[in-house]
């Protein structure tokens, strides 16, 4: 599936030119978290009050086909503006790891599983914990499956 609808790149200089390369190149390019060889997804959504297309680019981190998308914002108080439209749209979410984007349905985690994804993440991105340290609402983490 693709997103149907106006595309309006992120505010943030970095992450426009990182999704656009990562795009451009297949999955070849701009592939990882800046200089930190971590290796990140494309993940394009609906926005949940404008309905427009929105991309970033998150953390890759994977297990048996399913993505944990860790709704982190550095340890701000509040969620990211993401995890809003996850939320609100489930259903139109697509992730591109490598050359091709794929369709997936979202969901948010908690419990066992939360704790299970949790150590996944914090063992791919270590700062996790520390960003979980700074703020006094747990991190949301988004389960992201292939349909």
């Amino acid at each position: 599936m693709t997103l149907e609808g106006t595309y309006v790149p992120s505010a943030a200089q970095w992450v426009r030119e990182q999704v656009a390369e990562y795009e451009s190149s297949g999955g070849t390019k701009a592939n990882t978290l800046r200089d930190s060889g971590i290796p990140v997804i494309i993940v394009t959504m609906r926005g949940a009050k404008s309905g427009d297309v929105r991309k970033i680019a998150l953390m890759r981190v994977e297990h048996d086909g399913e993505y944990a998308l860790f709704a982190s914002m550095g340890g701000a108080p509040k969620n990211p503006a993401w995890y809003n439209n996850l939320i609100a749209s489930p259903e139109e979410v697509t992730i591109q790891d490598g050359p091709e984007p794929f369709d997936v349905s979202v969901r948010e985690v908690a419990g066992e599983e939360y704790a299970t994804w949790w150590d996944r993440g914090a063992a791919v991105f270590p700062p996790y914990l520390e960003y979980q340290a700074k703020t006094d609402r747990i991190i949301p983490i988004l389960v992201a499956t292939k349909k």
